[in-house]
């Protein structure tokens, strides 16, 4: 593009104006390139924020997941510890539980459930709301007697049904009472004479060994005579007593350590005569007898065989008069054995030993 000038050399207007104008664009250029160049960076930085949180969100999700993988570490250890202690507790307190006490004597003589009545409670009541019925003035301008009187005649029939069906109901109830008690009766007789099966009977139905049994013991029963019930037990291993200490150190993790023999063994020992004292509670609990006579039969190490074999550890007559005298909440199931006839042999660093069991002639000997 030429630019005009006058006689004199200066630009004319034309020129002027068009020299102003490409001034104005060349600033305006400059002015959006150095916009342009101003957003170019604030994108690059907020970009680097960005980043720079982004990092920052990583680094503290990371440390968060390390801190719940402790909590969950911490709440493990806890967890461990806590079934630990409540192994032992219930291997140490097996014989501070019994049942209800039985009187098969009043058993026996006790009366049948009565036989319900048919009642017409709802009828009645429905049946007298019938009757009580005053229709209002309203009930007679908008016709609504019929209608009422309807459903209170409704009411009545659904009474009856009500009451049909409540007796229905008693009747059931009753006649499954009925058999119970007959049963129960029938089985308090056969108790009170010793029959055996019966006792077995009365022991399966109130099942007092559960506990016993889950940790780990069977149970078997013989009726020496009348008053004198000879019990077998068979007891877990040594295995059934935990082979490891577990505690919590000071920081809340866990600590495993070995149980030392002398521990474990006194453990089992406490264990198998704990066992011996529920099962002669229970057993007086719910038969009548007077003396229980218990063998507790273990696994113990043959040297001569090399192999474990099922030996007596424990035998033991208990009398329940003298049973019933004790405080089984504090006393120490071990040394509890000396208040009875008993058999066993136990060393603290070798455990059980082999034992003769006790029998009715050692009961008449005394």
């Amino acid at each position: 593009m030429g630019w005009n000038y006058d006689g004199r050399g200066n630009p004319s207007s034309a020129t002027k104006t068009r020299q102003n104008a490409a001034r104005r664009a060349a600033r305006e250029c400059a002015k959006a390139r150095r916009n342009l160049e101003r957003y170019q960076r604030q994108r690059e930085a907020e970009q680097r924020h960005k980043q720079r949180q982004s990092a920052l969100t990583m680094r503290e999700l990371a440390k968060e997941s390390k801190l719940r993988a402790k909590m969950q570490e911490l709440e493990l250890a806890k967890y461990e510890v806590q079934v630990y202690e409540n192994r032992i507790d219930c291997l140490l307190s097996v014989h501070k539980e019994c049942g209800e006490e039985w009187d098969w004597s009043l058993i026996r003589n006790s009366q049948p459930p009565i036989k319900p009545e048919k009642l017409n409670t709802h009828e009645i009541a429905a049946q007298l709301k019938l009757s009580q019925f005053k229709p209002t003035l309203c009930d007679k301008l908008f016709r609504r007697v019929k209608t009422k009187q309807a459903t209170l005649v409704k009411g009545v029939d659904e009474g009856r049904k009500t009451d049909i069906l409540n007796y229905n109901t008693a009747i059931s109830e009753y006649k499954e009472d009925y058999e119970n008690w007959q049963n129960l009766v029938e089985l308090s007789k056969q108790i009170i004479t010793g029959d055996i099966e019966a006792y077995i009977d009365v022991i399966d139905m109130e099942k007092p060994f559960d506990d016993i049994c889950e940790l780990g013991s069977m149970i078997e029963f013989d009726l020496i005579n009348n008053l004198t019930l000879g019990v077998t037990v068979y007891v877990n291993s040594e295995t059934a007593i935990p082979s490891e200490i577990k505690t919590l150190t000071k920081t809340g993790k866990l600590s495993t350590k070995k149980m030392p023999k002398a521990i474990s063994y006194e453990i089992y020992q406490d264990y198998i005569c704990g066992c011996v004292l529920r099962i002669a509670r229970e057993m007086f609990a719910l038969l009548p007898v007077e003396t229980i006579i218990i063998t507790s039969i273990g696994e113990l190490f043959n040297s001569q065989t090399g192999h474990t074999q099922k030996q007596p550890v424990l035998s033991v007559a208990i009398p329940k008069n003298i049973l019933e005298k004790l405080n089984f909440d504090t006393l120490d199931p071990s040394d509890s054995m000396s208040n009875f006839l008993h058999k066993m042999k136990f060393q603290k660093t070798k455990g059980f030993m082999p034992i003769e069991t006790i029998s009715i002639a050692d009961l008449k000997s005394r």
